[in-house]
């Protein structure tokens, strides 16, 4: 790690600090979402230096500030969270257990920020619970309103609060590590929540992502990286407080944090100080915590292209699966072109017939393994690797052999 030189782009996004610390360098990239048609493979590509920094005031961690928001999660913003069957078994799983414990009815109101294609509030309209979806991206919030689903086409804020009805809960999943004014995003949802009101928030968890070098989870399109410990200093800011949290499984470690007024009725659980002590046993306040983890992503890099080098010298075909953001990171740290991986399979129309941004590899429909039965195939959302490894079964029936590089070069 290194200190670094005062810099705009190393000012920290919550206190404003310059006293931080680089530790991570995934050198140039585009937004890993920038997903490019064919007419534009002959334009010119604009990347961003891929970099982490740890705050050592407030603690959070936080990539260097280039791109702006609106660069980021253009129209055609192309993730559609209704694509994986074990988000959507995740997200009624949530609904069911929230509406039991907070006692949601026709009478409350359900605000989630970040609500995608309808994957989640889906539910809650189903049910009968009055509910709203604040989501930027044009095409997936067109995919919402299709299931009667009101959405409001806009980046959430302060401002914009002023104009949601207040809400008995407001949920925001995988969507806090996206904003780039954390503190007016925090200040909205105070702005919004009832004063009984509850906020659910999930996040890939830090802890997990340094212990487990979960380093292509790393993209510019996530400017945060989220522990309790800097959590809950952006909430005491805002007149928040976390009285609850769960550790959830999905994204490869992630925590469900419970917040409130400062002033709320809500008793704070013991999950809360079982937790603060935890990341601090682990030194997530030391920068010793972080020292490791350039050279274990570097180490990942290198057995993937080792991989792909060795495949290419036996003549063994390798395709990819899931043109996700994970992917994409890790595809354009290592400097992978079509030459080494030939194409890669996605199930969301948005990205089929386009292809990867740097990389230039292009996404087919997964029909296509049924006609190009790749040697090797390598699937790049390891969180989800599993449930597509049961999908693709049949394709190991043919002798594809499947291969997940993160967090270890490893056949599954």
């Amino acid at each position: 790690m290194k200190t670094d030189p005062d810099s705009p782009a190393r000012l920290c996004r919550h206190c404003k600090s310059t006293d931080t610390a680089s530790f991570l360098d995934l050198g140039y990239a585009p937004p890993s979402n920038a997903y490019l048609s064919a007419e534009r493979l002959s334009a010119p590509e604009v990347t961003y230096p891929l970099r982490l920094f740890v705050c050592r005031d407030c603690r959070l961690v936080q990539t260097e500030d280039y791109a702006q928001a609106d660069e980021l999660f253009e129209s055609d913003y192309a993730y559609f969270s209704s694509t994986s069957r074990s988000w959507l078994e995740h997200a009624k799983r949530y609904c069911d257990m929230i509406s039991q414990r907070f006692s949601l009815s026709a009478d409350s109101h359900v605000l989630e920020l970040a609500s995608n294609d309808g994957y989640l509030l889906k539910n809650f309209v189903q049910a009968g619970v009055p509910c709203l979806g604040i989501e930027p991206a044009h095409h997936a919030a067109q995919a919402a309103r299709a299931q009667g689903i009101e959405v409001q086409e806009i980046f959430f804020g302060h401002d914009v609060a002023a104009g949601v009805p207040a809400s008995d809960l407001i949920i925001g999943n995988n969507v806090f590590a996206h904003v780039p004014d954390i503190n007016d995003f925090t200040s909205g949802m105070a702005r919004a929540l009832k004063p009984s009101g509850v906020i659910t928030l999930e996040f890939p968890h830090l802890l997990n992502m340094v212990r487990y070098n979960q380093f292509d989870t790393v993209y510019h399109e996530h400017f945060s990286y989220l522990s309790l410990l800097a959590v809950e200093r952006i909430f005491a800011r805002a007149g928040l407080r976390v009285f609850d949290v769960e550790k959830l499984p999905t994204h490869g470690g992630s925590l469900r944090i419970y917040g409130c007024h400062e002033a709320s009725s809500n008793v704070e659980h013991d999950a809360v100080s079982d937790l603060r002590r935890e990341e601090a046993d682990a030194g997530l306040s030391d920068d010793a915590f972080y020292a490791g983890f350039q050279i274990a992503a570097e180490t990942v890099k290198n057995a993937f292209l080792g991989f792909l080098l060795a495949a290419q010298s036996e003549g063994k075909s390798v395709a990819g699966y899931g043109a996700a953001a994970k992917g994409n990171t890790l595809m354009n740290f290592a400097g992978i072109r079509p030459d080494l991986v030939k194409f890669v399979c996605d199930a969301a129309p948005a990205k089929i017939g386009k292809y990867l941004p740097g990389s230039h590899i292009p996404i087919h429909a997964p029909d296509v393994l049924e006609v190009s039965v790749p040697d090797y195939l390598v699937i790049f959302p390891w969180n989800i690797a599993d449930e597509i490894a049961v999908q693709l079964a049949w394709l190991k029936d043919k002798g594809t052999r499947f291969f997940a590089a993160v967090p270890e070069m490893r056949e599954l």
